[in-house]
């Protein structure tokens, strides 16, 4: 047969409510608790469609009046309540919106009114897809839906059970336009008609709605009795839950720090200040506003978690989206409102979006900027806040280089003497001693002595303390031509060596050897400026380095099996030194003298590098006593 004879046949797919109403119930959201963000969501839209048809004199003139959504709870009627005063549906609209699944009432009317989607989203229409109000049957076994439109005086009822069955009654009564939809809780739900609960739900996705909602409680006939017995008290007025007016929608000079301030306690429940923020109101091509927080750390091993919530026209989405901020941004705290993403955002949606890919960079841009705007206008604050930011700076660095590229000019790095330079300001500095060499020490404490012999010649040395310091001076050596990074007691710079060669000893060095326990010791003889200091124990910066990273990989949990490298020491002995010439002499007269001097220079040069095992303090204390019985 022919392929002009074939019989072909064109149809739509065919699904019965009583099919789809079951996978609605069960599989619409992965939480339930999101079925109420759903229902005040198309509140909050009725009461937006309506001022935007007063505003383009599509409805009668409203003047000033109070929109708003009441959320009511009875626990006793065992029924959840949305109430709008916003536009409300005619028995049509609810025919043509309600009665068909996935029929978009919000998205006709911006295709209608706002003539495309991004003219939609300036204006905070929330609701796209037609689906949300079915999550109310995520939780109740019957939905009813009481609506008077603007442009009618009789409401319309409507009622639906779990079936998917419906029923309609017009000429229903409503004093007022708007929308009720009830729902009535189904017993295996009960915990949605707990006060808390439901007040958690609002708080943690409506606090920033653009239309007032108010959560109303039915006391039951008891607790109303009780209250009527309380004389000479004023009832409260009712305090919305939400902030219609979000810090995040105002221009920057409109808000004050205190504000910012407050803005964060208030979202975070974190009582320490941050240590500065960030406005991020970008407009096209993007389109979405926030604030992000550097929070600070109470200590150096605080969680560096941070949580950016993510907004969708001031409707709650999600806490800590990870594929919007980059990685090493995370420990940032702060909100983004981002109006082209739809509200029922994937993660899979996230992490191959365009958009989002633009955010992210955005974000990153603005980081560095600030960054940058502090090291260069505010200088000595900066340098108060280094040490929270250090951390985040140099991992920034190594995880993105157009972060790096951004912000390498604005990296200072610390001083033994309580300064901060920047690279430029360092090499600037070490051009006549030490070209293109960076000294740097990792334990303050520990590596005193080598301090003070660089002081002592003038020579800075910056302060690198951190694990990932390693791998940070590892991109800066790539990135900068010719700079190298040694610590202090990696090699002996050159600046520290006095005048002529040092005499070479082989009796010595096979003696500090021995008294080391490692035949495979390096010992060589240099003159050193400072004659009181007999010797110094020196590792190679790559052998350093190389044990550094296998602490990362076994902090980071990985197995780094029988990876262990040898340790490249180097006992750097004074020639100069008064002990070391005396020593020289007595190897030939006294032998086992000459042995427990040099075990004692051997095991302080050790000390100044590392803190002494249990069994090296021991031998350490036994022969310091020895030696002192024989003064």
């Amino acid at each position: 047969m022919s392929e002009e004879t074939k019989n072909t046949e064109k149809g739509g797919i065919s699904v019965e409510i009583e099919h789809i109403f079951p996978i609605i119930k069960k599989w619409l959201y992965s939480e339930k608790e999101i079925f109420l963000r759903e229902i005040v969501s198309n509140a909050c839209d009725a009461v937006t469609k309506l001022k935007r048809l007063s505003s383009l004199g599509e409805a009668k003139e409203l003047g000033d009046e109070n929109y708003k959504i009441t959320v009511t709870l009875d626990k006793a009627a065992r029924t959840l309540t949305v109430s709008d005063n916003g536009i409300g549906m005619t028995e049509d609209e609810v025919r043509r919106y309600i009665c068909q699944i996935a029929l978009s009432g919000a998205l006709e009317f911006i295709q209608k009114y706002e003539g495309s989607d991004e003219d939609a989203n300036k204006d905070g229409i929330i609701g796209h897809f037609g689906l949300g109000f079915y999550s109310s049957f995520m939780v109740s076994d019957t939905v009813d839906v009481i609506t008077r439109s603007y442009t009618t005086d009789n409401a319309v009822k409507w009622v639906c059970t779990e079936a998917g069955e419906y029923e309609i009654t017009t000429d229903y009564y409503r004093a007022e336009r708007g929308t009720d939809v009830v729902m009535h809780i189904m017993e295996s739900e009960s915990e949605f008609l707990d006060e808390y609960r439901i007040r958690g739900i609002l708080e943690k996705y409506c606090s920033f709605m653009p239309v007032e909602i108010y959560l109303d409680v039915v006391k039951p006939e008891e607790e109303k009795k009780e209250e009527d017995k309380k004389d000479g008290e004023e009832p409260e007025a009712p305090k919305p839950i939400n902030d219609i007016h979000p810090l995040w929608q105002k221009s920057p000079s409109e808000c004050t720090e205190e504000e910012y301030a407050e803005f964060y306690r208030k979202v975070f429940s974190d009582y320490r200040e941050p240590l500065f923020h960030i406005h991020l109101n970008a407009d096209y091509p993007l389109n979405f506003k926030g604030i992000l927080y550097f929070p600070r750390r109470a200590h150096e091993y605080d969680s560096l978690e941070g949580q950016v919530k993510l907004y969708y026209n001031q409707v709650f989405v999600a806490d800590n989206i990870k594929e919007v901020i980059p990685e090493f941004l995370l420990m940032l705290k702060g909100v983004l409102d981002c109006p082209e993403l739809p509200l029922n955002v994937s993660r899979s949606y996230l992490q191959n979006s365009g958009y989002v890919a633009k955010i992210s960079a955005h974000i990153v841009k603005k980081v560095a900027d600030k960054l940058n705007s502090m090291f260069n206008n505010e200088r000595e604050n900066y340098e108060k806040l280094w040490d929270d930011l250090k951390t985040f700076v140099e991992y920034g660095c190594l995880r993105d280089h157009k972060f790096y590229d951004r912000v390498k000019d604005s990296v200072i790095y610390p001083t033994t003497d309580g300064r901060f330079v920047t690279l430029n300001e360092y090499l600037e500095k070490a051009k006549e001693k030490h070209e293109n060499t960076v000294y740097y020490t990792a334990d303050k404490t520990a590596q005193a002595q080598y301090i003070a012999m660089f002081a002592a010649e003038d020579i800075e040395v910056v302060v690198l303390d951190k694990l990932i310091d390693t791998q940070f001076v590892n991109v800066i050596e790539q990135e900068v031509s010719g700079v190298k990074f040694v610590r202090i007691d990696a090699d002996v710079a050159g600046a520290l060596k006095a005048e002529g060669k040092a005499e070479e000893n082989a009796k010595l060095a096979d003696l500090f050897k021995e008294v080391s326990g490692n035949k495979d010791l390096k010992v060589s003889f240099e003159l050193l400026k400072n004659e009181k200091i007999p010797a110094v124990l020196n590792i190679s910066e790559e052998s350093r380095r190389m044990d550094d990273m296998m602490k990362m990989y076994r902090m980071a949990g990985q197995d780094t099996g029988s990876m262990n490298f040898p340790t490249d020491a180097t006992l750097v002995v004074n020639g100069a030194s008064g002990l070391i010439k005396r020593l020289a002499d007595k190897v030939e007269a006294d032998e086992a003298g000459a042995k427990k001097i040099a075990k004692q220079v051997y095991t302080l040069a050790l000390l100044s590098q590392r803190q002494l095992t249990a069994d090296e303090l021991q031998a350490f204390l036994s022969d310091s006593f020895d030696l002192l019985e024989n003064i």
